[in-house]
């Protein structure tokens, strides 16, 4: 899916009380990875990327991307539940950008919130702070891909402007428990 940056309708975003949005930050790795796995690792998105069903693989995954040249520290957020009780924030949904070698696409990585977080509008925040970043650094477009079985995600992608422009097929093997 893509959206033109320059035309992409003004979404409204507040986070709730009780969540706080992170920048990018390199000490924030691992609390990326773990906001990674606790989203994917029960999706088909697991099954067709293995990685993501691991804490370890979130870990890899996460050191790859961030040091990739094309990595997009501005379009690289992580959101977190507050808890009175405890000192450290709970990573509870995590976005990472990349950058298209002409410098004029960001490509939105992993976009991922933990299921007991959903429906909540942490995906949509990430994502509007993603797209953001893009636009702070030039880009003129943004894509991302998405598993077609995944409806909510669609319809939150189409709110933002997004629309299909190719549709891929990647055969995977289906592991059952």
């Amino acid at each position: 899916m893509e959206v033109r940056l320059d035309a992409r309708p003004a979404v409204v975003c507040d986070l709730a009380d009780g969540f706080v949005l992170l920048p990018w930050e390199s000490n924030l790795s691992n609390r990326h990875a773990q906001a990674k796995f606790e989203s994917f690792r029960y999706e088909l998105d697991a099954h067709v990327f293995p990685c993501l069903a691991e804490l370890d693989g979130c870990r890899k995954l996460m050191r790859d991307i961030s040091n990739r040249a094309d990595f997009v520290p501005e379009a690289t957020w992580l959101a977190c539940r507050k808890n009175d009780f405890e000192k450290e924030l709970a990573p509870i949904g995590t976005i990472q950008g990349l950058l298209s070698s002409s410098g004029a696409v960001g490509a939105i990585q992993n976009i991922g919130v933990v299921p007991e977080f959903r429906d909540l509008g942490i995906g949509r925040i990430l994502l509007s702070n993603a797209l953001s970043g893009f636009q702070q650094i030039g880009c003129k477009y943004a894509n991302l891909e998405v598993t077609v079985q995944n409806s909510a995600a669609i319809r939150l992608y189409e709110k933002f402007g997004f629309r299909r422009v190719e549709t891929l097929f990647k055969m995977c093997e289906v592991q059952y428990a």
